[in-house]
């Protein structure tokens, strides 16, 4: 068994405030053959610089930029070595220092990390991160392949080299042990297409009965395609600052905290340990689970990188009890049982009770705390290096009350060759004031949890 010392358990302190004060999406697509990637990047970034309502101009915000981090999660996509350089150049920041990020799925949220790293430093006093992903520069086979090698190309890549399968037994030892339906999985499924269909952003949107989902053409048993998110085109950028600047660039700062975890690729060959306790789990909640006859943890059932993650975030959040202290999360639902899994992971219901979240009502709009009202990896993106900067902004929109206002005006839409739903709706979060999301790579083997905090 693992045993964790008191250094690897140290709660991160940041030596001075992070905020979080805009952000930038685009058209998510499955193809965009109109624009070059650096374009689609701009696209975002004009986003964040002219349509929140900052308080000073673009040009004056660009002059402030200190520091640049950049997500891409694989070369092989766009064929560019060192793309964060010809991003950077393109954007008009040169020669701002840039550093290249690649964490797998969590890409995302490691770049902002990065970013906030360097604000909490001092190193920085304003820090774009940005990322992206140009899937469609290969065909789904390849693509498919080049992300299957982010798992142990010595075990797991050589026995799927789809990602589908390694989740696949994943749902199926987890069904086993904490008897999930597939109902509740085709739910999840439900939810986050639907939530995709009020959002202009969204590559699959569409309104599905739990039926449906289960009639869908099968990707690896057990899961179906509509239970899995798909490839995509497209960029995130979102800008940090220390305190005072924060201030004088926006009257809806949000403070940031975030952390990561990590853990080994090999799956099948995670050592047992105990499970550290979020701040509302008590000692001796999970010893009857523990005792359970062919039980480990994590397992092929939780992901210990989601739960160090959460463990250091929360704290450095002072947050005590997500469920009842978070309005919203996001999660990263790249199939509908990594988005379950992940549930007890962040505290949102003990483990072996993760099913109770949805089943519950909790995780829809109008529920306890939402989840992925965005639409998620399943109805809106899978960018990869740009995920975990697309959750955020989600985030932050809702805790700046701005929805309504980047994903129900109707000049977003046509911008993007789409009409926006008769049936609209909002799903502004009432007073949102806190907000977090997991950033996942691989098979859990890079983790990032943000949390944002209303700072006005």
């Amino acid at each position: 068994m693992i045993v964790l010392k008191e250094g690897n358990l140290r709660i991160p302190k940041w030596n001075r405030k992070v905020f979080a004060v805009a952000g930038g999406l685009v058209n998510y697509k499955k193809f965009c053959p109109e624009m070059k990637l650096e374009e689609q990047v701009m696209v975002a970034f004009r986003q964040m610089l002219e349509q929140n309502n900052l308080k000073m101009s673009p040009v004056e915000v660009k002059g402030l930029i200190n520091l640049i981090t950049a997500g891409c999660f694989a070369d092989h996509f766009q064929d560019q070595l060192l793309c964060e350089a010809k991003v950077t150049d393109y954007l008009g920041l040169d020669p701002m220092f840039d550093i290249g990020i690649k964490t797998g799925g969590a890409t995302g949220g490691s770049t902002i990390l990065t970013a906030a790293m360097g604000i909490a430093s001092g190193y920085a006093d304003v820090a774009l991160a940005v990322g992206w992903e140009r899937m469609s520069e290969v065909d789904t086979r390849m693509g498919n392949y080049y992300i299957s090698t982010a798992a142990c190309k010595d075990f797991e890549t050589r026995l799927g080299r789809i990602y589908s399968s390694y989740y696949a037994p994943m749902a199926v030892r987890f069904s086993q042990m904490y008897n999930l339906s597939e109902q509740t999985r085709a739910k999840v499924a439900v939810k986050n297409h639907l939530y995709g269909y009020y959002s202009p952003y969204a590559q699959q949107p569409g309104k599905y009965t739990v039926e449906e989902v289960l009639a869908s053409p099968m990707s690896t048993y057990p899961l179906r395609f509509l239970e899995c998110c798909a490839m995509t085109d497209g960029a995130a950028c979102m800008l940090l600052c220390d305190e005072k600047t924060a201030y004088k660039l926006s009257d809806k700062p949000v403070e940031l905290n975030i952390a990561g975890g990590s853990h080994t690729l090999r799956v099948a060959d995670r050592r047992d340990m105990d499970i550290p306790l979020l701040p509302n789990e008590d000692p001796g909640l999970y010893d009857g689970m523990r005792k359970k006859e062919g039980t480990r943890w994590p397992g092929f059932e939780s992901f210990a990188a989601s739960r160090f993650a959460a463990y250091f975030a929360y704290r450095m959040a002072g947050i005590k009890d997500p469920l009842e202290e978070l309005d919203l999360i996001e999660t990263h639902d790249a199939f509908t049982i990594s988005d379950i899994q992940t549930y007890g992971d962040i505290g949102m219901r003990p483990y072996g009770r993760e099913a109770e979240y949805i089943e519950s009502g909790d995780a829809y709009f109008g529920g306890k705390c939402p989840a992925n009202l965005s639409g998620g990896l399943i109805g809106t993106m899978h960018a990869v290096g740009a995920t975990g900067i697309f959750q955020g902004v989600e985030c932050l929109w809702q805790i700046q009350g701005k929805y309504d206002q980047f994903h129900g005006d109707t000049k977003i839409w046509k911008s993007f060759g789409k009409e926006k739903p008769k049936d609209w709706k909002s799903l502004q979060v009432p007073n949102a004031k806190q907000a977090a999301w997991v950033s996942h790579a691989g098979v859990g083997s890079h983790v990032t949890v943000g949390v944002l905090k209303k700072a006005f």
